[in-house]
Protein backbone atom coordinates (compact mmCIF):
# COMPACT_ATOMS: atom_id res chain seq x y z
CA UNK A 1 0.00 0.00 0.00
CA UNK A 2 1.32 3.56 -0.76
CA UNK A 3 0.56 6.64 1.66
CA UNK A 4 0.93 10.01 0.40
CA UNK A 5 2.37 12.38 3.70
CA UNK A 6 1.82 16.11 2.94
CA UNK A 7 3.58 18.51 5.48
CA UNK A 8 6.33 15.92 6.61
CA UNK A 9 8.63 18.35 8.36
CA UNK A 10 5.76 19.98 10.54
CA UNK A 11 5.37 18.91 14.33
CA UNK A 12 2.47 15.84 13.13
CA UNK A 13 4.20 15.09 10.27
CA UNK A 14 7.27 14.48 11.45
CA UNK A 15 5.47 11.75 13.92
CA UNK A 16 3.39 10.15 10.89
CA UNK A 17 6.96 9.59 8.94
CA UNK A 18 7.03 6.92 11.94
CA UNK A 19 3.31 5.87 12.75
CA UNK A 20 2.60 5.35 9.09
CA UNK A 21 5.59 3.41 8.19
CA UNK A 22 3.97 0.16 9.55
CA UNK A 23 1.01 0.46 7.41
CA UNK A 24 3.14 0.90 3.66
CA UNK A 25 5.32 2.88 1.94
CA UNK A 26 5.09 6.33 3.09
CA UNK A 27 5.85 9.06 0.11
CA UNK A 28 6.75 11.97 2.18
CA UNK A 29 6.84 15.78 1.01
CA UNK A 30 6.66 18.51 2.09
CA UNK A 31 6.11 22.52 0.12
CA UNK A 32 10.21 22.33 -0.39
CA UNK A 33 10.99 18.90 -1.31
CA UNK A 34 13.50 18.37 -4.12
CA UNK A 35 12.50 16.20 -7.10
CA UNK A 36 9.65 16.37 -9.49
CA UNK A 37 7.01 15.71 -7.23
CA UNK A 38 6.05 18.81 -5.13
CA UNK A 39 3.86 19.66 -2.19
CA UNK A 40 3.41 23.24 -2.77
CA UNK A 41 -0.19 24.72 -1.03
CA UNK A 42 0.50 27.52 -2.14
CA UNK A 43 -0.21 26.58 -5.58
CA UNK A 44 -3.17 24.41 -5.42
CA UNK A 45 -3.14 22.83 -8.76
CA UNK A 46 -0.23 21.79 -8.53
CA UNK A 47 -0.60 19.31 -5.63
CA UNK A 48 -3.26 17.65 -8.26
CA UNK A 49 -0.26 16.58 -10.45
CA UNK A 50 1.73 14.90 -7.39
CA UNK A 51 -1.81 12.93 -6.54
CA UNK A 52 -1.72 11.80 -9.72
CA UNK A 53 1.52 10.71 -10.22
CA UNK A 54 1.88 8.90 -6.61
CA UNK A 55 -1.56 7.36 -7.07
CA UNK A 56 -1.45 6.57 -3.15
CA UNK A 57 -4.32 4.31 -1.47
CA UNK A 58 -4.13 6.94 1.97
CA UNK A 59 -3.40 10.71 1.39
CA UNK A 60 -2.28 12.37 5.15
CA UNK A 61 -2.26 15.84 5.04
CA UNK A 62 -0.17 17.45 8.05
CA UNK A 63 0.33 20.59 5.84
CA UNK A 64 -1.35 24.06 7.22
CA UNK A 65 -0.98 27.49 7.02
CA UNK A 66 -1.16 27.91 11.39
CA UNK A 67 0.44 31.69 12.44
CA UNK A 68 -2.90 32.38 13.37
CA UNK A 69 -2.06 35.79 13.66
CA UNK A 70 -0.51 36.22 10.51
CA UNK A 71 -3.03 34.75 8.91
CA UNK A 72 -4.78 37.94 9.80
CA UNK A 73 -3.10 40.33 7.74
CA UNK A 74 -2.36 37.63 4.64
CA UNK A 75 -6.52 36.12 4.77
CA UNK A 76 -5.82 35.00 1.10
CA UNK A 77 -2.73 32.96 1.22
CA UNK A 78 -4.26 31.22 4.54
CA UNK A 79 -7.26 30.22 2.69
CA UNK A 80 -5.34 29.10 -0.74
CA UNK A 81 -3.68 26.84 1.93
CA UNK A 82 -6.16 25.49 4.47
CA UNK A 83 -9.04 25.69 1.71
CA UNK A 84 -8.47 25.19 -1.54
CA UNK A 85 -5.52 23.09 -1.39
CA UNK A 86 -7.21 20.95 0.56
CA UNK A 87 -10.16 21.07 -1.95
CA UNK A 88 -8.01 19.64 -4.47
CA UNK A 89 -6.12 17.06 -2.73
CA UNK A 90 -10.00 16.01 -1.54
CA UNK A 91 -11.25 15.90 -5.12
CA UNK A 92 -8.28 13.66 -6.19
CA UNK A 93 -8.39 11.10 -3.69
CA UNK A 94 -12.24 10.59 -4.31
CA UNK A 95 -11.54 10.37 -8.09
CA UNK A 96 -8.53 7.42 -7.11
CA UNK A 97 -11.02 5.87 -4.34
CA UNK A 98 -8.57 7.01 -1.76
CA UNK A 99 -8.82 7.49 1.59
CA UNK A 100 -7.90 11.21 2.88
CA UNK A 101 -6.84 11.85 6.29
CA UNK A 102 -6.93 15.83 7.40
CA UNK A 103 -6.01 17.93 10.69
CA UNK A 104 -8.95 20.48 11.62
CA UNK A 105 -9.17 23.32 14.79
CA UNK A 106 -11.13 23.56 17.73
CA UNK A 107 -10.82 27.57 16.36
CA UNK A 108 -13.55 26.84 14.02
CA UNK A 109 -16.17 27.11 17.37
CA UNK A 110 -16.78 30.43 18.51
CA UNK A 111 -14.85 29.27 21.72
CA UNK A 112 -17.75 30.27 24.43
CA UNK A 113 -19.12 28.50 27.17
CA UNK A 114 -17.64 25.58 29.36
CA UNK A 115 -18.72 22.49 27.99
CA UNK A 116 -16.14 20.50 25.58
CA UNK A 117 -17.09 20.49 21.80
CA UNK A 118 -18.69 17.52 19.79
CA UNK A 119 -18.22 16.87 16.65
CA UNK A 120 -21.72 18.35 15.54
CA UNK A 121 -21.58 21.48 18.15
CA UNK A 122 -22.29 24.37 15.50
CA UNK A 123 -19.20 25.97 14.57
CA UNK A 124 -18.96 29.90 14.54
CA UNK A 125 -14.96 30.74 14.14
CA UNK A 126 -13.80 33.89 15.49
CA UNK A 127 -10.69 34.26 12.51
CA UNK A 128 -9.15 34.02 9.77
CA UNK A 129 -7.09 30.88 10.53
CA UNK A 130 -10.89 29.33 12.20
CA UNK A 131 -12.62 30.38 8.89
CA UNK A 132 -10.22 28.62 6.63
CA UNK A 133 -9.54 26.14 8.11
CA UNK A 134 -13.74 25.24 8.42
CA UNK A 135 -13.93 25.71 4.61
CA UNK A 136 -11.18 23.01 3.94
CA UNK A 137 -13.35 20.60 6.65
CA UNK A 138 -16.13 21.59 4.39
CA UNK A 139 -14.32 20.95 1.11
CA UNK A 140 -12.95 17.28 2.27
CA UNK A 141 -17.20 16.66 3.23
CA UNK A 142 -18.21 18.58 -0.30
CA UNK A 143 -15.76 15.79 -2.72
CA UNK A 144 -17.59 12.72 -0.69
CA UNK A 145 -13.99 11.13 -0.53
CA UNK A 146 -13.54 8.92 2.44
CA UNK A 147 -12.13 11.07 5.54
CA UNK A 148 -11.21 11.09 8.72
CA UNK A 149 -10.62 14.48 9.58
CA UNK A 150 -9.50 14.92 13.29
CA UNK A 151 -9.63 18.64 14.91
CA UNK A 152 -7.04 18.92 17.66
CA UNK A 153 -6.32 21.70 19.73
CA UNK A 154 -2.86 22.88 21.35
CA UNK A 155 -0.54 20.55 19.85
CA UNK A 156 3.22 20.58 21.01
CA UNK A 157 6.16 18.35 20.22
CA UNK A 158 9.61 18.04 21.44
CA UNK A 159 10.85 18.74 18.11
CA UNK A 160 10.37 22.41 17.09
CA UNK A 161 9.33 25.47 19.62
CA UNK A 162 6.40 25.01 21.97
CA UNK A 163 4.45 26.67 25.19
CA UNK A 164 6.50 24.73 27.22
CA UNK A 165 10.21 25.75 26.61
CA UNK A 166 9.57 29.13 26.09
CA UNK A 167 8.01 28.96 29.66
CA UNK A 168 11.00 27.27 30.62
CA UNK A 169 13.66 29.24 28.62
CA UNK A 170 11.55 32.64 30.67
CA UNK A 171 11.79 30.62 33.99
CA UNK A 172 15.70 30.44 33.70
CA UNK A 173 16.29 33.99 33.05
CA UNK A 174 13.18 36.44 35.27
CA UNK A 175 12.07 36.14 38.34
CA UNK A 176 8.17 36.85 37.54
CA UNK A 177 6.03 36.10 35.05
CA UNK A 178 2.79 36.40 33.93
CA UNK A 179 0.40 33.40 31.99
CA UNK A 180 -3.25 33.39 31.03
CA UNK A 181 -5.50 31.89 32.73
CA UNK A 182 -9.08 32.10 30.95
CA UNK A 183 -8.28 29.95 28.26
CA UNK A 184 -9.41 26.20 28.67
CA UNK A 185 -8.00 23.36 26.60
CA UNK A 186 -6.00 20.36 26.79
CA UNK A 187 -2.24 20.26 25.54
CA UNK A 188 -1.82 17.79 22.80
CA UNK A 189 1.68 15.56 21.59
CA UNK A 190 2.32 15.49 18.33
CA UNK A 191 3.31 11.85 18.42
CA UNK A 192 -0.45 11.00 19.77
CA UNK A 193 -2.21 12.51 17.20
CA UNK A 194 -0.08 10.82 15.12
CA UNK A 195 -0.48 7.23 16.55
CA UNK A 196 -4.15 7.72 16.59
CA UNK A 197 -3.83 8.62 12.82
CA UNK A 198 -2.31 5.24 12.13
CA UNK A 199 -4.85 3.71 14.34
CA UNK A 200 -7.97 4.95 12.68
CA UNK A 201 -6.41 4.92 9.15
CA UNK A 202 -6.02 0.69 9.90
CA UNK A 203 -9.48 0.24 10.73
CA UNK A 204 -11.24 2.57 8.66
CA UNK A 205 -9.97 0.95 5.41
CA UNK A 206 -11.86 -2.54 6.82
CA UNK A 207 -14.86 -0.32 7.97
CA UNK A 208 -15.61 2.72 5.54
CA UNK A 209 -18.54 3.52 7.37
CA UNK A 210 -16.01 4.99 9.71
CA UNK A 211 -15.34 7.60 7.72
CA UNK A 212 -16.34 11.21 9.29
CA UNK A 213 -14.89 14.05 11.51
CA UNK A 214 -13.48 13.05 15.07
CA UNK A 215 -12.16 15.12 17.89
CA UNK A 216 -8.74 13.94 19.02
CA UNK A 217 -7.27 15.71 22.22
CA UNK A 218 -5.65 14.31 25.34
CA UNK A 219 -7.96 13.94 28.35
CA UNK A 220 -8.08 16.03 30.79
CA UNK A 221 -7.97 20.03 31.02
CA UNK A 222 -6.21 23.16 32.13
CA UNK A 223 -5.38 27.02 30.95
CA UNK A 224 -2.24 28.34 30.25
CA UNK A 225 -1.29 29.59 33.88
CA UNK A 226 -1.13 25.79 35.18
CA UNK A 227 0.20 24.33 32.30
CA UNK A 228 3.45 26.95 32.92
CA UNK A 229 3.38 26.06 36.09
CA UNK A 230 3.09 22.18 35.81
CA UNK A 231 5.93 22.45 33.29
CA UNK A 232 8.33 24.66 35.66
CA UNK A 233 7.84 22.59 38.89
CA UNK A 234 8.80 19.64 36.93
CA UNK A 235 11.72 21.01 35.55
CA UNK A 236 13.05 22.44 38.79
CA UNK A 237 12.08 18.85 40.49
CA UNK A 238 14.68 17.60 37.40
CA UNK A 239 17.40 19.72 38.51
CA UNK A 240 17.20 22.29 36.21
CA UNK A 241 18.22 25.82 37.31
CA UNK A 242 14.65 27.47 37.59
CA UNK A 243 14.59 31.17 38.43
CA UNK A 244 11.17 32.28 39.26
CA UNK A 245 9.19 30.65 41.88
CA UNK A 246 5.73 29.56 41.85
CA UNK A 247 3.95 32.17 43.63
CA UNK A 248 5.94 34.70 40.87
CA UNK A 249 3.78 33.53 38.25
CA UNK A 250 1.13 35.42 37.89
CA UNK A 251 -2.59 34.49 36.47
CA UNK A 252 -3.97 37.09 34.13
CA UNK A 253 -6.67 37.32 31.35
CA UNK A 254 -6.49 37.11 28.01
CA UNK A 255 -7.17 40.74 27.72
CA UNK A 256 -3.58 41.32 28.97
CA UNK A 257 -1.91 40.22 25.61
CA UNK A 258 -3.96 41.70 22.68
CA UNK A 259 -3.38 39.64 19.67
CA UNK A 260 -4.50 40.77 15.70
CA UNK A 261 -6.62 37.02 15.98
CA UNK A 262 -9.25 36.34 18.67
CA UNK A 263 -8.35 33.42 20.91
CA UNK A 264 -11.32 31.08 22.43
CA UNK A 265 -11.74 30.84 25.54
CA UNK A 266 -12.86 27.21 25.76
CA UNK A 267 -10.97 25.19 23.66
CA UNK A 268 -12.18 21.79 25.88
CA UNK A 269 -13.39 18.89 23.11
CA UNK A 270 -15.33 16.14 23.73
CA UNK A 271 -13.36 12.75 22.53
CA UNK A 272 -15.65 10.10 22.91
CA UNK A 273 -16.71 9.68 19.57
CA UNK A 274 -12.93 9.09 18.89
CA UNK A 275 -12.49 6.42 21.95
CA UNK A 276 -15.62 4.40 21.27
CA UNK A 277 -14.95 4.08 17.62
CA UNK A 278 -11.76 2.93 17.28
CA UNK A 279 -11.27 1.39 20.59
CA UNK A 280 -8.86 4.15 22.18
CA UNK A 281 -7.92 5.18 25.48
CA UNK A 282 -6.27 8.93 25.33
CA UNK A 283 -4.08 9.21 28.06
CA UNK A 284 -4.07 12.43 30.43
CA UNK A 285 -2.31 15.68 29.02
CA UNK A 286 -0.09 15.36 31.78
CA UNK A 287 1.67 11.61 30.73
CA UNK A 288 2.47 13.00 27.12
CA UNK A 289 3.76 16.69 28.43
CA UNK A 290 6.13 14.91 30.99
CA UNK A 291 7.56 12.47 28.04
CA UNK A 292 7.80 15.78 25.81
CA UNK A 293 9.77 17.21 28.84
CA UNK A 294 11.57 14.24 30.00
CA UNK A 295 13.18 13.56 26.71
CA UNK A 296 13.81 17.64 26.20
CA UNK A 297 15.57 18.23 29.20
CA UNK A 298 18.10 14.89 28.81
Amino acid sequence: MKILLLGKNGQVGWELQRSLAPLGEVVALDFDSPGPLTADFSKPESLAATVRAVAPQIIVNAAAHTAVDKAESEPELARTINASAVGVIAREAALLGAWLAHYSTDYVFDGSGSTPWVEDSPTGPLSVYGRTKLEGEEAIRASGVKHLIFRTSWVYAARGGNFAKTMLKLAKERDRLTVINDQFGAPTGAELLADVTAHALRAAQQQPVLSGTYHAVAAGETHWHDYARHVIEFARRAGQPIKVSLDAIEPVPTSAFPTPAKRPGNSRMNTSKLQQTFGLTLPHWQTGVERMLTETLA
